[in-house]
């Protein structure tokens, strides 16, 4: 089944947010949620423009119950946003209600050529890390030893 066509329209905050991606064409990014099974794509990524409504009883009073801001991960624990304002927020899962979608900006994870030759090169970094680190350990630790 082919994408819909249709017109995404930012709000105000969100525009600035999307310039600084270099303005990608969100009109290619469209999630698609019916058809055949293979061609669905949907689902929170990275780089989306988003709106998490916080539960007000985690929240001091009179704080805005919104955040919002691009997405920059989520763990199962948390979801890291960049403000409009600029900041960083880890936000815990539990006081999440609801995260409205604004628009996705990247491709679907399986079809993100650049986030997927990220990882594997991150991969190929944090191996060559941790052989490093086992290497420069290795008979550091031997002071207790009788021999």
């Amino acid at each position: 089944m082919a994408k819909k066509k249709t017109t995404i329209t930012l709000p105000d905050w969100a525009t600035p947010l999307w310039e600084d991606l270099g303005s990608p064409d969100l009109k290619e990014h469209l999630s698609v949620a019916s058809g055949d099974l293979f061609d669905r794509r949907h689902g929170l990524r990275r780089d989306d423009i988003v709106e998490v409504l916080l539960d007000v009883r985690s929240i001091p009073e009179g704080d805005e119950p919104w955040v919002r801001g691009r997405m920059m991960s989520r763990t199962p624990t948390s979801i890291e946003v960049l403000t409009v304002e600029g900041r960083h927020v880890y936000i815990a899962r539990e006081v999440v209600v609801r995260i409205d979608l604004i628009a996705h900006t990247r491709p679907a994870y399986i079809d993100d050529e650049e986030l997927l030759r990220f990882e594997r090169r991150d991969q190929k970094r944090r191996s060559s890390l941790h052989e490093t680190a086992e290497r420069k350990a290795e008979g550091k630790d031997d002071s207790h030893l009788w021999g």
